[in-house]
């Protein structure tokens, strides 16, 4: 006989707005908590000094947690000219000066070298592991690590303003992987000076957007008055690109089973139209299908020749 999990049967997202000062792992703790949840995690994360969109999945939600870490990412941030950190934020000890500080033209020109795809070296201080150790555990030592370039996709990178000669406000869209810290290094290399990150925000973790987000104050407020109905949100947030099929009931219980279903041609030929090339976790997922009856989510399936065949089945009806 199985024990029973500790906590409610709480399925759902939230779009939570992270405070500055709070790691990740604290922030899922607090929202685990404020809902006495099982399970709960979060779909990539947020450095303390950053605030902002932070996704928390609880209950069957953690299922596609994968998927959202695939998503566009979008940030503001502040650039501060004239001194480098260890870390490229302003936690870190000062490591260089300079007394240049770009103009407006330079910086609005050298920002179109940072779209497209490029090639980008992580920061030192970040959670990439090295030899089985994350790098910010040996740059925190002393230890130097020499992390390999990667590939990764800015989509759009803006000035949005200038505050003083010291400081310049940048918007940036970007793929999976991209580090903001990472982007002022290396623009600070461009325009002939040093620089770091003095302020940083998330905005955007794919269809998790500010106009969703609320913060863990209100979060509680709105949970102890039993009105969190218009926050949790479904578990297929995180999946608005993944093509969904309604099935019926029959169909329905079968891939609860864990039994794969045979879709009619006209079915089929949908599918087909709506397949993209996608990547999840390293994995082949061009053939993702979500599945749905009743407007419920029930389960991931992979299609294949013409059939749906269930590889993530949800359970939102237990109690």
């Amino acid at each position: 006989m199985s024990r029973k999990k500790k906590g409610d049967h709480v399925s759902g997202w939230i779009c939570l707005d992270k405070p500055i000062d709070m790691g990740s792992t604290e922030a899922v703790t607090r929202v685990r908590r404020i809902f006495n949840a099982q399970k709960a995690g979060h779909a990539g994360t947020l450095d303390p000094l950053a605030t902002g969109i932070l996704p928390i999945a609880l209950g069957e939600a953690t299922k596609t947690v994968p998927y959202l870490m695939e998503a566009n990412k979008g940030y503001s941030f502040t650039i501060e000219w004239g001194k480098a950190t260890a870390s490229f934020d302003r936690e870190g000890d000062v490591i260089a000066t300079s007394d240049h500080r770009p103009s407006q033209a330079d910086v609005i020109e050298a920002l179109k070298s940072f779209v497209g795809e490029i090639q980008q070296i992580p920061p030192a201080f970040s959670a990439i592991k090295v030899d089985g150790q994350r790098a910010y555990d040996l740059a925190r030592e002393g230890i130097e690590v020499e992390l390999k370039p990667r590939t990764v996709t800015i989509h759009s990178a803006v000035a949005a303003g200038f505050p003083d000669e010291d400081h310049a406000e940048i918007e940036v869209s970007c793929g999976k992987g991209t580090y903001v810290r990472a982007i002022v290094r290396d623009i600070a290399q461009m325009l002939g000076t040093v620089a770091h990150v003095s302020v940083l925000r998330r905005t955007l973790v794919g269809s998790f957007t500010q106009d969703r987000s609320i913060s863990l104050e209100k979060l509680a407020e709105l949970v102890q008055e039993g009105d969190s109905s218009g926050v949790l949100l479904p578990v297929e947030t995180a999946l608005d690109d993944i093509p969904a099929l309604a099935v019926t009931t029959e169909d329905s219980f079968r891939l609860k089973q864990g039994r794969s279903v045979v879709l009619v041609p006209r079915q089929v030929e949908a599918l087909r139209e709506r397949l993209v090339p996608r990547i999840v976790g390293g994995l082949d997922a061009s053939r993702t299908v979500l599945t749905t009856h009743q407007g419920q989510a029930q389960a991931l399936c992979e299609f294949r020749a013409g059939r749906l065949n269930p590889t993530r089945i949800f359970h939102l009806t237990e109690s």
